[in-house]
């Protein structure tokens, strides 16, 4: 009979958690239209169409964007292009997002977009594996978004944070990683990228953060100033 109870409370907490959503985006401003179409094509082309920031998470970052009102962002791990676009809207008039993608096959879907929101003379698009590409930029950023290999989060960091100007902000998607990030071991390569990640910035004294539970987790990151 417990495992019985313990099954229904679980379909009661998952069904209450979906009226919960639904309530959040009803009383939240509506997606972009342009967002929209690209959240629905990507599920209909591309495998793992969850990577996709979709609506509430895409209106924080853009939020986000618009409290820092950045001149330069960096986004690693473009995929279908929504976060760039949200991202972007809180660029100063003269600002950039460059964005790094590695898989050159998404570029020209990610490009029309960015073409359909009027965002594509803000966005630089870039292609190949960031650990080639950062070390190549010359320029300060103001706000980096990394969403890229979970693997590889603790070598994004440590590639980025010299050029994050002091008082700048990172933000780390996918921290909680499906829950896992409370298990003590894992042979899961991506999960531990994740733990060794959240371990790192945990004991990081240049930096203060704090983890949203939005999602699977998005870690808001602020450079100190000295």
């Amino acid at each position: 009979m417990k495992n019985v109870n313990t099954k229904a409370s679980l379909k009661i907490n998952e069904t209450m958690n979906k009226k919960l959503e639904r309530y959040i985006e009803d009383y939240s401003s509506p997606e972009d239209p342009v967002l929209e179409d690209l959240y629905r094509q990507t599920h209909i082309r591309f495998v793992n169409p969850n990577m996709v920031s979709g609506h509430l998470q895409g209106k924080i970052l853009e939020f986000i964007s618009m409290m820092i009102r950045p001149e330069n962002i960096l986004e690693i791990g473009t995929f279908t292009g929504y976060s760039a676009i949200c991202l972007s809207k809180g660029l100063r008039p003269d600002g950039k997002l460059i964005t790094i993608e590695i898989n050159d096959e998404l570029s020209a879907f990610a490009h029309f977009y960015f073409c359909q929101s009027g965002a594509d003379e803000k966005i630089i698009q870039m292609t190949g594996r960031a650990q080639d590409i950062v070390p190549t930029l010359d320029r300060m950023f103001d706000l980096v978004f990394i969403d890229g290999d979970k693997r590889e989060y603790v070598e994004y960091y440590q590639l980025i944070i010299d050029k994050v100007r002091p008082g700048g902000f990172i933000l780390a998607d996918n921290v909680l990683w499906g829950g896992k990030v409370i298990e003590n071991e894992s042979n899961d390569q991506q999960t531990s990228g994740i733990i060794n990640f959240n371990s790192m910035i945990r004991n990081e004294k240049s930096i203060e953060d704090v983890i949203l539970p939005l999602r699977d987790g998005l870690m808001l990151i602020r450079k100190k100033e000295k």
